[in-house]
């Protein structure tokens, strides 16, 4: 749990910085707690008529001497603790992006954008406000707190302190009570938050669709609807964050009022001297101070502990694939030997088979087709063989290696991937191929782009490869994202070429001198490619048909053509459509 374990974890390696600094509170606080006293003493210095005016003088710049010292000391631990509490955002965030990273893809399934945004900007906000004013002045509130009523009671008048610090102790348990109240209405806020968030993303994502299907005016409302119920979960919580200084303060004048009347007749009766009185006066104002900011630090705290529960939830999160400890593994480059048996799979939490009794080989240097209806389990081998889930030992192996016994860098490394979606980062057409990365120079840049069929196209735009494809690609057609997410794939030079339903968005002439360059860079490496259209795999070396999770026939393309079975008879229909859009009647 991030509570337990990654705080802890934060504050173990900086144990150093947080002792220095609790070191300058105590200090500064110290400094302070004299400052009544000397105040007191100058004061009842005047009644003295021998005193000398230097000695006044000297106690004056004492004063300010110390003055100057508890600023320096503030300074000092301000730097190393709220300073600090930066750079512990700053870890959470790492840690948080991490472990999103590691997560399944069924995760991102049942949670929304805004969700995760809200939890790496205001969760992680409030934690680091309570670790920064919330743990400065909580341990300022307690030692001085419990400094000044020492002090007071020891050294001017215990009865005065009691009746002082009455009221103060009726402040302090009416806020505690709030605090529960506080966090369940700010875990409220949190989720409208990340709703409203979620909304607008979704509206700029889908403007296009928006836009065609003349739904601004519904969009508005339903975004309006949602800025509405944050607005009164807002109110709702300040409502009850609100009374936390007020009660401070009515209490903290509760408090004054009867000090100044009490403590008036003590002098007069000669019980406590006027610079005791006046020190008395100056010790609660230190003692009241941490009290009329207990409200914010309750809030700070109670914020904070409800981030952290919303973040225990995302931190409890488990990735289904449990990687070994495999870094002294030999293993580098593969062959491309891909070997499935008997594999059987369903999805954790689900008791239905997606895949059922798979078997396949594959050689190095030759391609796998796979075919089937939608929902028949193509992508979700795919997924295996990434491991993007677990698999069970036995049952995938490549190059005659369990794929268990393979680590998830080298796995993956060894494998270039065109998914579906062709996803796009928001920079130029260079990086998208290169993948941020500087390994690749110009040329290895140009020459996947043209296996992919999408150079003349690239510097056919006014800034060649340096043009900005703006959020997810925006700016470039369906056929242009899949083949720069195929050149993004070519340019790994991997041992295995998978492509998911890759050349869908493309037309047929260019379909065909993709698949023509490909061919020729699969002599060298194995490849699986999954489409719905036949002429995208009819070159392959096998090809096997998928229904409902289960191999129904294998072979060439001309060997299943020959069965004239449900390949023979998804190819007439193919053919057929394609006839009629051509305007050709058979």
């Amino acid at each position: 749990m991030v509570k337990k374990l990654i705080i802890n974890q934060f504050i173990k390696k900086n144990i150093i910085t947080y002792i220095v600094g609790f070191i300058f509170v105590i200090l500064a606080n110290i400094i302070e707690l004299i400052m009544p006293k000397l105040l007191g003493y100058i004061i009842d210095l005047f009644k003295q008529q021998s005193v000398s005016i230097n000695k006044i003088y000297g106690l004056v710049f004492l004063m300010l001497g110390l003055g100057i010292i508890i600023f320096i000391f503030k300074f000092f631990y301000r730097i190393f603790l709220m300073g600090k509490s930066r750079d512990l955002e700053c870890f959470l965030r790492e840690k948080l992006f991490s472990h999103l990273q590691s997560l399944p893809p069924e995760f991102y399934n049942n949670k929304k954008t805004g969700d995760l945004m809200a939890y790496a900007t205001n969760d992680l906000s409030a934690i680091r406000m309570a670790f920064a004013f919330g743990l400065v002045f909580l341990i300022e509130g307690l030692f001085i707190n419990i400094a000044s009523i020492i002090v007071m009671s020891k050294t001017i008048n215990f009865k005065l302190t009691i009746i002082a610090i009455v009221p103060i102790i009726t402040a302090l348990l009416s806020i505690i009570k709030l605090r529960k109240i506080i966090r369940e209405r700010f875990s409220i806020v949190q989720g409208a938050f990340a709703n409203l968030s979620d909304k607008i993303q979704e509206n700029i994502s889908g403007i296009r669709v928006v836009k065609s299907y003349v739904q601004e005016k519904n969009e508005i409302k339903k975004l309006e609807k949602s800025s509405i119920y944050k607005k009164e979960v807002q109110l709702n919580y300040i409502k009850v964050s609100g009374f936390l200084n007020p009660i401070g303060k009515i209490c903290f004048g509760v408090s004054f009022t009867l000090v100044l009347i009490i403590g008036s007749f003590l002098v007069k009766n000669g019980e406590i001297s006027l610079g005791d009185f006046i020190a008395f006066n100056t010790y609660i104002g230190i003692f009241v101070r941490p009290i009329n900011q207990l409200g914010r630090i309750v809030e700070v705290w109670q914020r904070a502990l409800a981030s952290i529960k919303r973040l225990d939830e995302i931190f409890e999160e488990k990735t289904y694939v449990k990687e070994k400890d495999l870094n002294n593994s030999n293993i580098q480059k593969f062959k491309g030997k891909i070997e499935i048996k008997n594999l059987n799979f369903n999805y954790p939490n689900s008791n239905q088979k997606i895949l059922k009794n798979i078997n396949i080989k594959i050689q190095p240097g030759k391609t796998l087709a796979i075919i089937g209806k939608t929902g028949s389990g193509k992508t979700t081998l795919l997924n295996l063989l990434l491991k993007l889930y677990d698999v069970e030992r036995g049952h995938i192996f490549i190059d005659d290696i369990d794929i268990n016994d393979i680590p998830l860098p080298t796995l993956r490394e060894n494998i270039g991937y065109v998914p579906q979606d062709n996803f796009l980062f928001s920079s130029s057409i260079k990086e998208n191929i290169s993948f941020f990365s500087d390994e690749y120079d110009d040329k290895d840049i140009e020459e996947a782009t043209k296996i992919s069929s999408v150079y003349n196209n690239i510097i056919d735009f006014p800034k060649g490869f340096d043009t900005l494809v703006g959020e997810r690609g925006i700016t470039l057609s369906g056929g242009q994202k899949q083949r720069i997410s195929i050149a993004r794939a070519v340019i790994k030079n991997p041992s295995i070429l998978i492509l998911d339903d890759s050349l869908s968005a493309v037309d047929t002439k260019t379909e065909e001198e993709i698949i023509k360059n490909i061919k020729s860079i699969l002599k060298e490496r194995t490849g699986i490619i999954i489409a719905h259209r036949i002429s995208t795999i009819k070159y392959a070396d096998e090809i096997i048909l998928l229904d409902k999770g289960e191999i129904i026939e294998r072979g060439t393309h001309e060997s299943l053509l020959n069965k004239k079975g449900e390949y023979y008879k998804l190819y007439c229909s193919q053919i057929l459509e394609d006839n009629e859009k051509r305007g050709i009647v058979i």
